[in-house]
């Protein structure tokens, strides 16, 4: 059974969640928010739901962050739920590129969330008792730190997508120690979502075959709200420790996250980065 997080007042508290297309994990994640209380701002990709939020877009980026700066004095928690995982079937030989010159996964996932983080900061340093949470995955656990630093090879995009998201538990490891945030990273278990739509863009037997098992692919996983549970429960839960979990219980991340050193020149090199876009 879903183990669940304890519902609190958020009454005065403001929210941000990335990634809450309709049926995603972000917006489940947003809805309970709201039901307890919080002021819930909400982004996606199109802006169809809530305001457009492009990772791979560092203007983009840039001018939500100011958007929401100009709007809102307090950020209570910062949700990093949007994210993409593509080429399920494993097919591409080398890397997709973002207009910029980054492999997509890495873009989308890592740089624009934490180009994002970066940028959001000082309200959330201004916002007493501050959280952010960044959705991760086991799949983490694929990761390598000498590809933090120098391109993949040989390149495979679950590889790729690995690495995305064990930068993302150095970065959450990073933000605790450098800065008075509580900071978690969250593997939300196995949830039937829409994030696989997009991996398997233009196989049309694959995406017919998924239509068809969905209901038994909804059965086996899990539904968007109990996915959701870790991350309300990192973001409220009080006297909670930074770190990574999974099933609201802190979890054993990948040794390769252990490395202190890493995470701090990941941390360095990200800033270089940021300040650059």
């Amino acid at each position: 059974m879903t183990k669940r997080a304890t519902p609190v007042d958020l009454g005065g508290r403001t929210v941000l969640v990335t990634g809450a297309s309709p049926g995603s994990l972000g917006a489940a994640t947003a809805a309970a928010f709201a039901a307890w209380g919080a002021d819930v701002v909400v982004t996606s990709r199109s802006g169809a739901t809530g305001q457009r939020l492009e990772l791979t877009d560092a203007a983009a980026v840039r001018a939500f962050a100011a958007w929401f700066a100009a709007k809102h004095e307090r950020l209570d928690v910062l949700v990093n739920n949007a994210g993409i995982h593509l080429d399920l079937r494993s097919t591409w030989k080398q890397p997709q590129l973002t207009a910029d010159g980054f492999e997509i996964h890495w873009r989308t996932n890592y740089l624009g969330t934490m180009q994002l983080t970066h940028l959001l900061l000082p309200t959330l340093l201004a916002t007493p008792g501050a959280r952010v949470v960044n959705v991760v995955s086991k799949l983490h656990v694929r990761g390598r730190n000498e590809f933090l630093f120098a391109p993949l090879t040989p390149y495979h995009s679950w590889d790729a997508y690995g690495l995305s998201k064990l930068a993302l538990v150095h970065a959450t490891n990073e933000l605790a120690r450098r800065h008075d945030v509580g900071a978690y990273a969250v593997h939300p278990g196995s949830v039937y979502t829409h994030i696989a739509d997009r991996g398997l863009e233009g196989h049309r037997l694959l995406t017919t075959l998924r239509r068809v098992a969905a209901p038994l692919e909804r059965r086996a996983l899990l539904s968007p709200a109990d996915g959701a549970q870790t991350t309300l429960h990192c973001a409220t839960a009080d006297d909670l420790p930074s770190g990574y979990y999974r099933d609201c219980m802190p979890t054993r991340q990948s040794s390769e996250a252990d490395d202190a050193a890493v995470a701090a020149r990941l941390w360095d090199d990200t800033a270089g980065w940021v300040g650059t876009l």
